[in-house]
């Protein structure tokens, strides 16, 4: 029986963890890339592609599962190549060169997009 009350406290502990995390306060640190920033980037170039006047795009949200380390330079976007097997659009934003750390020197996140309803 005390198992089982510790075990529901914990789930909903946890719980209340996850309902308060979201991308809008996932914002870059020192040591990781936020997923705010990485959505922002992928915003912009979708913008600048709907500018062009072909199809309306609109940028739904990264993997919250992603943890990136800090990119050193400026962030780079460009359309997902379908070559790497995605069954959806999605925009590639990529770090060229992450600040150093002992788990990757570079790094992309695809952040998908569907058409927009008209």
């Amino acid at each position: 029986m005390l198992r089982l009350i510790l075990f529901i406290a914990t789930l909903s502990a946890s719980v209340l963890c996850l309902a308060s995390w979201s991308i809008e306060t996932d914002r870059s640190t020192e040591n990781h890339h936020g997923l705010f920033e990485i959505r922002e980037k992928a915003r912009r170039f979708i913008a600048q592609e709907n500018a062009k006047g072909r199809q309306q795009w609109v940028v739904l949200e990264p993997n919250p599962k992603v943890l990136v380390p800090r990119c050193a330079v400026p962030l780079q976007t460009r359309w997902t190549p379908k070559s790497l097997g995605r069954s959806k659009p999605s925009v590639m934003v990529i770090c060229a060169a992450a600040e150093p750390n002992a788990v990757m020197s570079s790094w992309d996140v695809a952040v998908p997009v569907q058409e927009k309803s008209n």
